[in-house]
């Protein structure tokens, strides 16, 4: 897709391996660097690439916590992401492992693969006249509405950006939306004011039973928390996209023996998903982002800023708490 949404305007390069220390040699003599959330760009990684040459840094992702910004600011390198993409393939996504946890398709699959077309304990519920709870309400979050609405569900969100007379769902409190939804499902940004959202004082104010579904940022929930309630039945289904790289931020601990083994028990239970980080990955998606990426590396070469998709921190997008610490370093 990348090829394609270029039609020859960028000399690119593609490397196979993920940026690091043993690669970002890689980046010396050219002008940007497109980078994916497996890429951990710490200030060393950019200061590397700042010695390089580098002076953009394009993520194909909405994500940048993996970019040290604050680093890439002090070394006069700007960022942009793809600010919106994949909306419908991640909401599609997420009524999938939602349908799939409620009628057991992967161990009534792996059954039949067995020859054994034994109905005992795959009996589940309709979601039709459900409640469910969306917590964010963005561009993702509400096709995930729609589509539940659509399932005949009775839809609540929880947004605190949103405006209410601009809600085209009842806006209710976290509390109301995490006492009354049969399913919540999390659709907010990974950063650290939304780390761990998902905790025990949290999951104690669900409903007993309730399905969670994560297709956003794993740092959202503190998975040992989660784990102890589906073991207390507090939690009946449990359905997360996660990546290779999330064992740091899959925890609220070290990624330690204790924290491999909950994983390994999630992996056996029946009413949990774990899938990778897939929601992206549909051919319409990965065109969007590709595309989106081609006109962050045109504006740039045009001089231009890249507008929505700024991610920097004293252009278009300001973070004010990031430009708080940059001033603190020094570094404005």
């Amino acid at each position: 897709p990348l090829a394609v949404a270029n039609r020859k305007k960028h000399e690119i390069t593609l490397i196979a391996n993920s940026l690091a220390p043993e690669t970002v040699y890689f980046a010396e003599g050219k002008d940007a660097v497109v980078v994916f959330t497996n890429d951990l760009l710490d200030k060393q990684i950019i200061d590397k690439l700042a010695d390089y040459g580098i002076r953009y840094i394009a993520t194909r992702s909405v994500a940048t916590n993996h970019i040290d910004r604050v680093a890439a600011a002090g070394r006069n390198i700007k960022v942009a992401n793809v600010p919106h993409h994949s909306q419908n393939s991640t909401a599609e996504h997420t009524l999938a492992i939602a349908l799939a946890l409620n009628r057991k398709i992967i161990p009534a699959g792996l059954d039949t693969r067995n020859f054994d077309y034994s109905l005992d304990g795959l009996t589940n519920f309709n979601f039709h006249e459900k409640t469910v709870g969306i917590i964010g309400c963005g561009v993702i979050g509400k096709q995930v509405a729609q589509i539940f609405k659509g399932l005949g569900c009775h839809v609540m969100v929880n947004d605190i950006i949103l405006n209410p007379s601009e809600a085209e769902f009842p806006l209710v409190s976290l509390e109301k939306l995490l006492a009354t939804a049969d399913i919540v499902s999390i659709h907010i940004p990974s950063n650290e004011e939304n780390r761990y959202l998902v905790n025990k004082e949290t999951i104690a104010k669900m409903k007993t039973g309730v399905m969670l579904l994560n297709t956003s940022g794993n740092d959202l929930v503190d998975i040992s928390a989660v784990h102890s309630a589906l073991k207390d039945k507090k939690i009946g289904y449990f359905g997360s996209s996660i990546s290779e790289k999330d064992g740091e931020l899959f925890f609220n601990t070290d990624h330690n023996d204790e924290s491999k083994s909950i994983i390994k028990e999630l992996r056996s239970l029946k009413n949990v998903i774990l899938s990778p980080q897939q929601t992206f990955l549909t051919h319409e998606a990965l065109q969007e982002i590709a595309t989106q990426t081609i006109r962050n590396l045109d504006n740039w070469h045009l001089n231009k800023c890249t507008g929505k998709a700024c991610a920097c921190l004293n252009h278009c997008r300001k973070d004010e708490v990031i430009l708080e610490k940059l001033a603190l370093n020094n570094l404005l």
